[in-house]
């Protein structure tokens, strides 16, 4: 039985907040553009008069938001980045972790954006993008010879980000991130497993592809994902995705 959630009175806005607000109104403005760094710690708390524990709590909850890139080092600092992708893979991760998601779920989701994305893609593709596809698929290839399980999966989730960049459209490509940081998470979680059958039919993918033929490239695609999804079945009991602890 769940608990009463235990809400508090509503407060002033937090000093926090504020200085939240006015970056977010800052980069809406188009004054702070994608890829652009604030001001160091020591000048954005004296240009808004606050300590600088208040301001990195500010910057961490731009940072949850996915509106800035906290960095460390000799070139550290808060770099301006694409909020979108970032906030919707925190939504979807959250939907994980509270056990919202199946395998089901994430194959009908990748078998409904993936065809509309290689479709897109295969008008765009150039011959350099057909050139890094084939080379990643060697790559993978070459992994599975040495044995790396780890490197083999993320390859062939790679291979998925590939296509949704040729794409090029912004929300596929944070969509399918967000599906395939998921799809990482969920693979770690389980066995390793047979996946052999995954390079032959990225071969006959690409020849597809890069032929222009969208309709077979993309029944060869979900004949692939759906392969992928009894063998992930077979090694989550109950059909559960079970979130790590």
């Amino acid at each position: 039985m769940s608990s009463t959630p235990d809400f508090q009175r509503v407060k002033a806005i937090r000093v926090s907040d504020d200085i939240a607000l006015q970056i977010r109104a800052q980069i809406a403005a188009g004054r702070l553009q994608v890829g652009s760094r604030l001001p160091s710690e020591r000048i954005l708390a004296e240009q808004f008069g606050v300590s600088r524990n208040t301001l990195r709590e500010a910057l961490r909850s731009l940072e949850h938001g996915g509106l800035i890139r906290l960095q460390t080092g000799v070139r550290g600092g808060a770099v301006i980045q694409n909020g979108g992708s970032s906030a919707i893979g925190s939504t979807l991760m959250d939907m994980y972790h509270l056990g919202g998601i199946k395998p089901q779920d994430l194959t009908q989701a990748r078998i409904m954006y993936e065809s509309a994305i290689i479709r897109v893609a295969c008008e765009k593709a150039t011959a350099e993008d057909i050139a890094a596809l084939s080379a990643n698929i060697d790559a993978a290839e070459q992994a599975r010879r040495d044995g790396d399980f780890e490197a083999r999966i993320r390859l062939h989730l790679e291979f998925h980000r590939m296509l949704a960049r040729i794409a090029g459209n912004p929300i596929t490509m944070a969509v399918m991130n967000g599906v395939l940081d998921i799809m990482a998470k969920f693979i770690a979680s389980i066995p390793p497993y047979d996946n052999s059958f995954i390079a032959p039919s990225r071969r006959r993918f690409l020849k597809h592809f890069a032929a222009g033929d969208a309709d077979a490239a993309v029944a060869e695609m979900e004949a692939s994902l759906k392969r992928l999804e009894k063998k992930y079945l077979s090694q989550a009991p109950a059909l559960e995705m079970t979130p790590p602890r």
